[in-house]
């Protein structure tokens, strides 16, 4: 695993040279959407009972800086590899495509880890979160940070120019971000849209990650963690075929 530690070690070091935009950046954006959000609804919205809005707010937070900053890791790192011609050396070099998948999910799970963990860290100093189970709040930012890491080298192999990227950004996964419960409960919504959130993946990290702070969420968090390992697991076959076959990116 010698290629796979040197390409997760390159990985690291280039989100980390550039920590204030890749790190500080997305937690500064985190807290600010937690203070224009909880002082707008704060006293508009009730969640789950006697759980004041400000606190039902930052898991959700948390995990959407988790995945986003997943995401933009593989994806910003392969599509900046094949503008500017570097990716060959990546493809010439003794790597399997099993080893150059793990390198970059590997970063890109680290990267959402180290934003969430500085937004959860921010925004409790503010306003103190309870702590009902940390096996579910670790092991869904593990799952949908290494899901959205496999979406973003998805979206770095199929687009071949930046615009491409940002469209499957802007188009996909900020939608159904938003619209996964990080804001509200679903069962504030109507009937329709309630089944509609049900057919998003990202409702399930979300609501599952929540679940590990307030002991209470909108579906079992088993039943969370099947849909999102399976889906893992099917986006995970996606990938490794494409880097296999080398589809888009050996010619």
């Amino acid at each position: 695993m010698t290629g796979f530690y040197t390409l997760f070690h390159k990985e690291l070091l280039r989100f980390w040279k550039v920590s204030l935009q890749t790190i500080l950046a997305p937690v500064l954006s985190s807290l600010l959407y937690l203070l224009i959000f909880s002082h707008v609804l704060a006293a508009r919205v009730e969640v789950y009972g006697s759980i004041p809005y400000t606190v039902f707010l930052i898991p959700g937070l948390v995990i959407m800086a988790v995945l986003q900053n997943a995401f933009a890791n593989s994806s910003s790192s392969l599509i900046q590899s094949k503008i500017t011609g570097n990716l060959v050396f990546i493809l010439l070099s003794p790597l399997s495509y099993l080893e150059i998948f793990l390198a970059y999910v590997s970063a890109s799970t680290l990267r959402g880890l180290m934003v969430g963990l500085g937004v959860y860290a921010v925004a409790a100093w503010f306003y103190p979160l309870p702590l009902q189970s940390l096996f579910w709040v670790v092991l869904f930012a593990l799952l949908g940070s290494a899901l959205l890491g496999v979406m973003g080298v998805i979206a770095g192999i199929i687009s071949d120019k930046f615009d491409q990227l940002a469209a499957f950004q802007n188009f996909i996964i900020l939608p159904l971000t938003f619209l996964s419960g990080v804001f509200y409960s679903i069962h504030s919504l109507p009937p329709v849209w309630q089944f509609l959130s049900h057919l998003n993946p990202f409702f399930y990290m979300i609501d599952g990650f929540r679940y590990g702070f307030f002991g209470v969420s909108d579906i079992s968090p088993y039943i969370s963690m099947i849909v999102v390992s399976c889906c893992l697991a099917a986006i995970s076959g996606w990938a490794l075929w494409m880097l296999k076959s080398g589809y888009k990116i050996r010619s």
